[in-house]
């Protein structure tokens, strides 16, 4: 690394840790290693079960299966005469007698609250010593886990290997396990490779309803998951996997969460060998975000619907302990993400969400967000690499299709500064079908792209709608082909200072942060509009009121300019306001703008020499700074022109104040001064600079202090000229 370059990450490092919220942990879990990979997706086992579970009601029991097909009200009858016989009445039950690999065990329709497992823990398992998490609940090791199974989990399943459980229903609905809010966990499967769970559903619990941890295959088929505070369905350090024609709705984070998927693809382009995980046939909707994912890494998800979330799906390298970071390598293709506006935030924020899990209200609708994250998105990117997004249809979404920004390292905890700008790069976004439905209906988003601008490689499709920025390097028809490709090591500032201001969130603390509209910020409310709002006042003021007024009033160019300037500055707090950050505003703004500048640094120059240039550089800054916002994105420069302008606007308001402030002085002093010759020395200093050491009056520049002289024929003359008269 060059030492420009090495500068440049420290740089950025140091304006990260400055731009960063405190991390969260969305998921905590004990140390695991991600699997070694020599396992398969199992298959499913249709011969008979052996073992059964089942409640003891007939009547109950024929009142459910009243609606089946003939052929399958027999089969169920069957079996419940057999399941009284030797069966179970807990599918907890069934589970400890499994004896050896690849048993099955069929659950008959009915509801199983397993009361056996909800008494809180006593005795030993009422005094396990282990770290909490910052949700509260203990980081317990897998011992702990086998020592006190139901301490989290309402089922508990460790170490067995090919197990099947499958439901017997003719709907998944027809067998549910219900935690009742009383259990961390419906069902959690550790260290137990090749399961597969079929037709049922689990429900209300403090954190997931289906658990798998660290296994090497696993197949979530036709599960429906719901009203949990944080995941439906959520896979950890997982591989062979396979989640298909599944549901989740009401959860507090996401209903599918995929999390540190191996990491089998890491090192490889867009072409790799397989995916660890396969999600396909599943609808995710009414949750935060219907799917996520901190480390989704090698995540194939195709033909799923997203909709009517916070977001549809979201991918992440921004929490701290998940192996596989930073995220890589997740496909996305031919998945429905629409209308994804749902807003939850009012339930946190009017106390709803502070109540105990089973007072808020999950089965009537209500949803406690768990993180922050802009409502109204289909794709979220915060901080993955080599992600795939083709043929997919997005639509209807209020705020953006797609949301890509960077997440510096130290945020997951990894300090090394060749790390620090290690995402966003090389996501591919290809061939989707924007702002239409399936039928070829018009449904369009507000903006196809928000985009930070950091990162290498990244790509979009030519035919996006509005985006921010409005131009976009394009993806070519080979993947990794890009036109336009930028390198930029740090994202826009105001960009990086709304994501600052959104990330101080805290569902516990009920801290909503003011400024993002994320949370329902509007108008001046924005961090954005008070940031443009506040530049322009500081710039009215000192370049309008300060400087024009002292120093430029009299030149017409420095007039013109100034008026293009106000003009632009108005368009800046304009285009900072949601209905215009992706339109062609913003960059007629910095064009006008960098217009202002160049003009009186035109006028300055001749009089004022270092602050003329400097205020021309600044104007050219601006200028770039349209061109790479509107037109095209300057490729080949590590920062964006609006870093540069930015330091150096800086240092211009200071100038200019200071200038300003030493030619009223000297105007004073030339009002007051009754010397003989001082009005005349002061006019000769002030036709020179104002200071003496300029280089002359400027008469073509248009410069005021050149202006028309008030004083009379005898005083224009020289002083010899005066003493002999």
């Amino acid at each position: 690394m060059s030492w420009t370059r090495r500068l440049l990450v420290v740089l950025v490092a140091l304006a990260a840790a400055l731009l960063a919220a405190p991390a969260a942990q969305a998921h905590e879990e004990r140390p695991v290693t991600l699997p070694d990979g020599s396992g398969s997706v199992p298959v499913h086992r249709a011969g008979e079960p052996d073992l059964l579970v089942c409640k003891s009601d007939r009547a109950d029991f024929e009142r459910r299966i009243s609606g089946f097909p003939a052929k399958l009200r027999a089969r169920n009858l069957e079996l419940f005469d057999r399941c009284r016989k030797s069966g179970y009445r807990h599918l907890q039950q069934a589970v400890d007698k499994v004896g050896r690999p690849g048993m099955n065990i069929a659950i008959l329709p009915g509801l199983y609250e397993e009361e056996p497992s909800l008494p809180r823990p006593t005795g030993e398992c009422a005094r396990l010593k282990a770290p909490n998490s910052q949700l509260g609940y203990q980081i317990l090791s897998y011992a702990q886990q086998k020592q006190c199974p139901h301490n989290q989990n309402l089922v508990a399943i460790l170490g067995k290997k090919q197990l099947q459980i499958e439901g017997t229903g003719a709907e998944r609905t027809d067998v549910v396990i219900d935690a009742k809010y009383q259990k961390l966990n419906a069902i959690r499967a550790d260290g137990s490779d090749g399961i597969y769970f079929k037709n049922f559903t689990a429900q209300r619990t403090t954190f997931n309803s289906l658990y798998v941890l660290a296994q090497d295959g696993f197949v979530i088929d036709d599960v429906l998951t719901r009203w949990n505070d944080e995941y439906g369905f959520l896979t950890f350090a997982s591989d062979h996997g396979l989640y298909k024609n599944c549901e989740s709705y009401g959860n507090g984070d996401s209903g599918i969460y995929p999390g540190s998927a191996s990491d089998i693809n890491d090192g490889y382009g867009y072409d790799v060998p397989r995916y660890s995980i396969e999600i396909t046939g599943c609808r995710s909707h009414h949750n935060m975000v219907g799917y996520s994912g901190t480390a989704g890494d090698s995540v194939h998800v195709h033909d799923n619907e997203f909709d009517h979330n916070m977001g549809g799906a979201s991918m992440d390298s921004a929490f701290p302990g998940h192996p596989g970071l930073p995220q890589n390598h997740a496909r996305f293709e031919r998945n429905l993400i629409h209308d994804n506006n749902a807003d939850y935030y009012p339930y946190v924020a009017d106390g709803t969400c502070a109540k105990p899990p089973v007072e808020r209200g999950y089965e009537d609708g209500v949803v406690c967000p768990q993180i922050s994250m802009p409502p109204g998105t289909g794709i979220i990117t915060a901080g993955g690499n080599w992600n795939i997004y083709e043929n997919n249809w997005i639509y209807g979404q209020q705020r953006a299709a797609f949301f890509l920004s960077a997440v510096p390292a130290f945020i997951r905890g990894e300090n090394a500064l060749a790390k620090q700008v290690d995402t966003s790069h090389h996501n591919r976004y290809a061939g989707n079908h924007l702002g239409t439905d399936r039928a070829g209906r018009s449904r369009p988003n507000r903006t196809d792209v928000w985009w930070d601008g950091q990162g290498d490689g990244n790509c979009w499709q030519s035919d996006t709608g509005p985006s921010t920025p409005r131009s976009l390097p394009e993806c070519g028809q080979a993947r990794g082909a890009v036109s336009g490709r930028t390198d930029r090591l740090v994202g826009e500032p105001v960009k990086l200072a709304q994501l600052l201001v959104c990330a101080d969130y805290n569902v516990q603390a009920r801290r909503l942060p003011a400024g993002c509209d994320w949370y329902g910020a509007r108008g001046i409310e924005r961090i954005e509009v008070q940031i443009a709002l506040g530049v322009a006042l500081v710039l009215v003021l000192v370049g309008g009121v300060v400087l024009w007024w002292r120093r430029l009033r009299h030149s017409r160019l420095a007039a013109a300019a100034t008026l293009l300037g106000a003009i632009g500055l108005g368009l800046d707090v304009a285009g900072a306001t949601t209905g215009f950050a992706s339109s062609c505003l913003p960059a007629v703004a910095l064009l006008l703008t960098g217009a202002w500048w160049t003009g009186i640094g035109l006028v300055l120059r001749g009089e004022r020499p270092g602050l003329g240039w400097t205020t021309m550089v600044l104007g050219v800054l601006t200028l770039l700074d349209a061109f790479d916002k509107g037109v095209l994105m300057i490729p080949w420069i590590p920062i964006g022109p609006a870093w540069v302008r930015g330091l150096l606007g800086v240092i211009w308001v200071v100038w200019a104040v200071v200038a300003s402030a030493r030619h009223g002085e000297r105007a004073v002093r030339k009002r007051v001064d009754p010397g003989p010759g001082a009005d005349v020395d002061a006019d000769a200093a002030d036709r020179h600079g104002g200071d003496g050491t300029g280089a002359g009056a400027d008469t073509g520049s248009g410069s005021t202090d050149s202006g028309p002289d008030t004083h009379s024929g005898s005083d224009r003359r020289s002083a010899p000229d005066r003493d002999r008269s």
